[in-house]
């Protein structure tokens, strides 16, 4: 029987492990010494998606994550009449220009499409949606992209409880002009209005009322956007951005591999004093997470930052013994949180609050897993600080999670034993990533 809190219905095809309940992971027998490729970038998978699908003409995408969120987007677009076809990691995709068929829509647990897709149709001329999201997608609050597209017009509209998924959406010609966001919660509900913009018959100038938990995924956005030929101004803080009207135009485009994923293969190679070298990543990705490597040369591992690569060797300790913002980097709290058990002092992690609203309340949940294992730590409104211990082989709850999943299992690369709950929830990110775990030598058993 499936975990009761699995929501089945929110994983796809391309899912695995399905049937698995859980999974023991444990170290191997060799030493880490592999160069592998990673998957593409589940941020730009999506966004390239829906730009082509709004966009005039055909576009081809390469190197594609094959993965629940793209999947349901995939789907979700074809829903809406546009025309996909995926070979392998390429999706070609017909474009619309900005025109959708009207349907009823599951979009599952993605968040890049709860926060991309209510103002791509909500500026359509015409048309009617209701969106369904998968329970974990429901509890999640998108009211901040809400209340600006009613702002400047949008008919948009609650099902259920306010401030929730399912939403009803009606489409109509929006005139644009100036808007109010908030960007503390996620950057996603900037991106979605700004993936929209350019489709108002006026510009649209959003300002940021606070600040920007990770400007770097904004700025993938308005990058991703002025490829397929948006007209946008900004200012270096992205306070106060600017969009002229104007269409997309198809694109062909390739895309990188995803950082984020990257990182747990670099942490595992740090842990383990092992060598792994990511084949198709450079540092000069504009994904953040990259960024990671840096933390991890502060903690004593050899980087090497290649033309067409990275690569880390890990060390015999680890260096803990400081505090870290990783607002910009925030998919990796949990990682760096699992490395700290490891260091040799204690690692403090802040500026994270707005991961207690992802898939879980993921400083809660790392708080509660590590006191499970028996080490040390603290929790703060805004982070956590981990001391250096030896974790007690246990079985931890992946909450449904990919991140808390993905983290949790890099313990099992130092001691015997640990199981999670759930591990099919990684199909969100990376389905394949306990098949990669155990090509790189660490001992997966599936219960």
């Amino acid at each position: 029987m499936a975990d009761k809190r699995v929501d089945v219905k929110a994983r796809s095809p391309w899912s695995t492990l399905k049937n698995t309940n859980t999974v023991n992971v444990s170290p191997g027998e060799k030493v880490l010494d592999s160069t592998i490729t990673i998957p593409g970038s589940k941020s730009l998978t999506n966004r390239a998606l829906i730009l082509s699908a709004m966009a005039d003409g055909s576009s081809k995408i390469s190197g594609i994550l094959k993965s629940d969120d793209s999947y349901w987007c995939i789907e979700t677009l074809k829903d809406l009449g546009i025309d996909i076809e995926v070979q392998n990691e390429i999706a070609w995709v017909r474009g619309n220009g900005g025109e959708w068929h009207s349907n009823d829509l599951y979009i599952g647990a993605a968040g890049t499409i709860a926060r991309f897709l209510p103002g791509a149709l909500a500026v359509s001329g015409e048309g009617s949606w209701k969106i369904e999201a998968s329970r974990s997608m429901s509890k999640r609050p998108v009211s901040p992209l809400v209340n600006a597209l009613r702002e400047i017009g949008a008919d948009v509209n609650y099902l259920n409880n306010e401030d929730y998924y399912p939403l009803k959406i009606k489409g109509r010609k929006l005139a644009g002009g100036e808007v109010n966001l908030s960007g503390n919660i996620s950057s996603q509900y900037i991106s979605g209005l700004l993936i929209a913009a350019p489709y108002f018959t006026e510009p649209v100038t959003i300002n940021i009322e606070d600040y920007i938990v990770q400007n770097a995924y904004v700025l993938l956005t308005i990058d991703l956007m002025k490829k397929y030929g948006a007209i946008i101004q900004y200012d270096y803080n992205l306070s106060k951005i600017a969009v002229s009207p104007s269409k997309y135009k198809a694109q062909d485009v390739n895309l990188e591999a995803d950082a984020s994923t990257a990182c747990y293969f670099l942490a595992l190679a740090a842990m383990t004093n092992g060598r792994i070298r990511i084949a198709n990543l450079t540092y000069e990705t504009k994904q953040p997470d990259i960024k990671m490597m840096d933390i991890l040369e502060q903690m004593g591992c050899k980087v090497t930052r290649g033309d067409t690569f990275i690569e880390l060797e890990g060390t015999h300790q680890l260096r803990g013994g400081f505090e870290i913002s990783m607002r910009e980097m925030s998919d990796q709290a949990l990682t760096l949180a699992i490395l700290a058990v490891f260091a040799n002092g204690p690692i403090t992690i802040k500026d994270v609050e707005h991961i207690r609203y992802h898939e879980s309340d993921r400083i809660s949940v790392i708080c509660d897993s590590l006191s499970k294992l028996g080490i040390r730590v603290e929790q703060f409104k805004d982070g956590l600080k981990v001391y250096p211990g030896t974790p007690k082989p246990t079985l931890l709850d992946t909450h449904d999670d990919h991140r808390v999943a993905m983290s949790l299992s890099l313990l099992g690369s130092k001691i015997e034993g640990i199981q999670l709950n759930d591990p099919g929830c990684v199909s969100k990110t990376c389905p394949q990533y306990f098949e990669i775990l155990e090509r790189l030598g660490l001992s997966i058993r599936y219960i």
